[in-house]
This record gives C-alpha cells, sequence and structure tokens, in this order.
C-alpha cells in the first residue's frame, strides 16, 4: 500500500462527515484531465507509512468520524481489503473514491460491508469513454458493472462527472444520461453531480478549459430528465 498524502480534515470529501483523506499511487486510466496526475504511475515516494497512518487515526478517535480512500485508483491494490478493515476496527466508517473499472474489487468489498459510503466517477458517454480517459480502449462492461453494483443501493453511494470543454458537450451528457437509466431499467438514476474541470499544474495535458457556467447549467438541465438529483460542483 503505497500512501502519497493524508489530507488530516475535511468537511467536503465525506457527505456529513468530519473525515480524513488520505491518497493512494497508481491508477489504471490516463484521464488527461486528472487532478492528481503525479498519482498515476505510482512512483511517487511514500508520504508516510501506514504505521504513521495508523497511529495517526488512533489519535482522532472521537474527532473524526470517517476515513476516505482516493488516489490514483484504490482498487488497483490487493491488500486493499486488509487496509479497509484495519480502518474499520478503529471505528471509522470508510467512503471509497473509485473510476469503477475493477468490478470484482468493489463486488467483493461490499460483500463484506467494508465500504459505508462509494463515489465513482463516471466519466462521460460510452462512446467517448476510452477518449476521456487516455486509452485506446475500455470494456464498457466492466463499468455498467460497478454501476448496477450500486445501483442494487446496498450503501449510500454517488454518481459524479468532471466536465471538461474539450470532452463534454450537451449530447454526450445526455447520451451518459440515457446510458445510466438503462441500467436502471428505466429508472431515474438518484444521484449524479457535475463537477467543473480546474486546471493545475499536475494536469496530465496541459491547455484545457472548463465550460463556463451557463454551460454547466446547459449539461444540468441536459442531465435532469435522467437523475432524481444533480448539482453543480466546483462553480462560484
Amino acid at each position: 500500500m503505497q500512501i502519497v498524502g493524508l489530507q488530516k480534515m475535511t468537511l467536503l470529501d465525506y457527505p456529513g462527515k468530519v473525515a480524513c483523506t488520505v491518497f493512494l499511487a497508481g491508477c489504471n486510466f490516463r484521464c488527461p484531465f486528472c487532478h492528481n496526475g503525479e498519482l498515476l504511475t505510482g512512483e511517487q515516494p511514500v508520504g508516510i507509512t501506514e504505521e504513521e497512518f495508523f497511529s495517526f487515526l488512533k489519535s482522532r478517535v472521537g474527532f473524526l468520524d470517517g476515513v476516505c480512500i482516493t488516489g490514483g485508483e484504490p482498487t488497483l491494490y490487493p491488500d486493499l481489503p486488509d487496509f479497509i478493515r484495519k480502518i474499520k476496527e478503529m471505528g471509522y466508517p470508510v467512503k471509497l473514491d473509485t473510476n469503477g473499472y475493477r468490478p470484482e474489487v468493489l463486488k467483493g468489498l461490499l460483500a463484506e460491508g467494508l465500504l459505508s459510503y462509494v463515489a465513482m466517477d463516471v466519466k462521460n458517454c460510452p462512446e467517448l469513454y476510452a477518449e476521456t480517459v487516455g486509452l485506446p480502449e475500455v470494456e464498457i462492461k466492466r463499468l455498467e458493472e460497478s454501476i448496477s453494483l450500486l445501483l442494487s443501493g446496498k450503501i449510500p453511494y454517488e454518481f459524479r462527472t468532471t466536465v471538461v470543454s474539450e470532452f463534454h458537450n450537451q449530447a454526450a451528457i445526455r447520451k451518459m444520461g440515457e446510458w445510466l437509466v438503462s441500467l436502471a431499467e428505466g429508472e431515474k438514476i438518484p444521484k449524479l453531480f457535475l463537477q467543473a474541470f480546474v486546471d493545475r499544474e499536475t494536469v496530465l495535458q496541459p491547455g484545457l478549459h472548463c465550460p463556463t457556467k451557463e454551460e454547466m447549467a446547459g449539461f444540468l438541465a441536459a442531465l435532469a430528465p435522467f437523475v432524481q438529483k444533480t448539482e453543480l460542483r466546483g462553480i462560484d
């Protein structure tokens, strides 16, 4: 388990809880707009050891309400279940951020009751998925399996999409909504948030752009027929 960062307190990452966020290195996607581009290769130096991390959690018992695990892509680690078990043994509920491309891992974590909340990134409509995640091709069925696992409603969850001018338009957002509804057997998706892209030095592909407020409002309107609760994030 390569821990490359720790945000000691956040009020934003875990809905309704005061939490910490632990960042794991490595990812199976290469999204050009990734905010954590420096984490993708897994070659970053260790930020803190597991021993130091669990010592920190022990010192925050009674103060923190939960732990967020993000990346990179946490499900790449074979020892992720053991890592989460140790966290839960200390009394902390766990939120997992994932791209959903390893449904077999997600299924195992859900079956064992190790997760209390999941945030899954839905990158785009199927036709544009590979381009959006920076890969030659993507097995859409793997994503659909993870989406369906969450739609089964075993635990609270959310879907979220980072919107980038170069990769998204209203037609793509609408197709994404139609796709998700098809997986929900015609029912509206409970919750999906649209996040505005924010440019940073660590983004993999320089020169990408955030849609305007008006464009984001249009994307939200395009998604509304397919989602019960939609909101914009990252718009002042």
